[in-house]
């Protein structure tokens, strides 16, 4: 049921054909799926295709390169329903198709753009975006990997080690962040580059994640890996300013799965209520379990009006101000809440993994963490209001 009360009729149907698909290919096998590859998880690439063959998948690419060209609050709509489903699905999904903006950035022939737009759209080919490094998480800038130019070959080496890249094990190609020139600040010297994995890209460790096991993550090595002129995404030096740019709007779209996650586990807390009686009556007619239940979903209200809030603000070009950072914050913050009461409300049942809650918060710690940590978006915050005032 989509819960978004300004959503147009074509929206709600667009959001249900996409939970239709993920009820059917990808519910029934969630628990395989969680446990495959010895507990790390798996990202079904089946089930993409299943999404991809619907429409679901890169939704947003511009219909004059043959995709559905669908806004911001469209695509959080359908992101939000999936997530009651798998946040972690549907958080990989969106991730191994979110780049393809860079590559239209580059300068490589339209023909070889077009190729690549086409084998994403069919669902055949997944992307993964390099910035964080071991010692580079919200300091971006501390990154040290690196690109030299080649000029009699026309191309740049590449070399430097990536981690906690979400679908590196999968990957067909991905955007890397690399120093191009040393001597300038971060803001003029780190490009992006379009790098496909079959020129000796190395998948690193796959990391053993506490939740979103459906979201792959690894390591990611460049090896004197060497790309075209062309690959270059946008101007020499750019490739900070544009990931700070973007990553406001990343703070908004990317916290919808979190929202999806908070409504199941209310799903989940009232439909257990209803049903579980202690002392001769219904659980949920005890007021302190009641109210527990009304705040869950207070919280997720306002979650979902703050972030969609946010979303008409991106479709609008408006600038975000200290929307992004306050929805990145309030939202998980709120989610990461809502489960643990949910998981109290199921008592021990709760605790254990043959109910859908333990594994809703386990999904949603790591959405205060990535996107720049709950405290450095607080920093961003307190420095706009100083600027303000």
């Amino acid at each position: 049921m989509v819960e978004y009360p300004f959503a147009t009729e074509e929206q709600k149907e667009l959001a249900q054909i996409a939970r239709t698909i993920m009820e059917k290919e990808l519910k029934p096998r969630l628990h395989e799926f969680e446990n495959a590859n010895d507990g790390k998880g798996i990202f079904p690439l089946d089930v993409l295709k299943k999404m991809a063959e619907a429409g679901f998948y890169c939704m947003d690419i511009p219909e004059e390169w043959g995709g559905l060209g669908l806004d911001v609050v469209t695509k959080c709509i359908i992101q939000e329903e999936m997530s009651k489903v798998d946040a972690g699905f549907t958080f990989n999904m969106n991730g191994a198709g979110m780049n393809w903006p860079y590559l239209l950035k580059t300068k490589m022939p339209d023909e070889e753009k077009q190729m690549w737009i086409d084998r994403m759209l069919a669902g055949d080919a997944t992307g993964a975006f390099c910035f964080t490094e071991p010692q580079a998480g919200s300091d971006a800038a501390a990154i040290k990997t690196t690109a030299v130019h080649d000029e009699e070959k026309g191309e740049w080496i590449i070399n430097g080690t990536k981690c906690f890249v979400t679908n590196g094990p999968c990957a067909d190609y991905f955007i890397v962040a690399a120093w191009t020139d040393k001597t300038k600040s971060a803001g003029k010297g780190i490009t992006l580059f379009f790098v496909e994995k079959d020129r000796g890209v190395q998948v690193g460790s796959i990391e053993n994640k506490l939740g979103l096991k459906l979201s792959m993550t690894s390591d990611v090595i460049f090896d004197e890996i060497r790309v075209p002129d062309d690959h270059m995404v946008g101007a020499e030096g750019s490739a900070f300013i544009q990931f700070m740019q973007e990553l406001d709007a990343v703070r908004v779209e990317g916290m919808i799965y979190s929202v999806g996650i908070a409504q199941a586990a209310v799903d989940e807390a009232v439909k257990y209520a209803k049903v579980r009686q202690t002392f001769g009556k219904r659980i949920i007619d005890h007021e302190a379990l009641n109210f527990k239940l009304a705040d869950m979903q207070i919280r997720t209200d306002a979650s979902r009006a703050l972030l969609y809030q946010g979303a008409q603000m991106i479709k609008a070009g408006l600038s975000l101000g200290t929307i992004s950072s306050s929805t990145k914050c309030f939202v998980t913050e709120s989610t990461m809440q809502t489960t643990l009461d949910a998981v109290q409300v199921l008592g021990g049942y709760g605790y254990m993994k043959d109910y859908p809650v333990e594994k809703l918060m386990r999904d949603a710690k790591i959405f205060c963490i990535f996107d720049g940590t709950n405290e450095i978006n607080r920093m961003v915050i307190g420095r706009l209001l100083d600027k303000k005032y």
